[in-house]
């Protein structure tokens, strides 16, 4: 059974595919009334359920506080495909470096309520 934390994570990814953009873990996590994490581990932990229960939605869409993918990861390709600049990548440690234009990157308005308590 999923999380409560999955469910809400799932509910954004929904939204974010139907506006055609990503959003950070902390963006995301925010919105859903929790914090995404030290390095982004809640988030991370909601994504694998998210992937796992419902593999159907574009997990992808979530993107790292830095601005970094697995090089030749499928998110790095439909990133690609959706726009996002990828960088080179660095020497060993297998990141790639992330550029989202504005006008990809999903920001909610600040309302004082979370998804959890609409």
């Amino acid at each position: 059974m999923a999380s409560t934390r999955a469910a809400e994570v799932a509910e954004l990814l929904w939204e974010l595919k139907r506006a055609d953009k990503v959003a950070t873990y902390t963006a995301i996590a925010q919105r859903a009334g929790f914090s995404a994490g030290a390095n982004g581990r809640a988030m991370s932990s909601c994504l694998k359920t998210v992937r796992r229960d419902w593999p159907h939605l574009q997990w992808w869409r979530a993107i790292s506080d830095d601005a970094t993918v697995e090089k030749g990861s499928e998110q790095a390709e439909r990133l690609s495909e959706l726009g996002v600049e990828i960088a080179e990548a660095k020497a060993a440690s297998g990141q790639i470096k992330i550029t989202v234009q504005e006008e990809l990157l999903m920001t909610w308005e600040p309302s004082g309520q979370t998804i959890a308590e609409a």
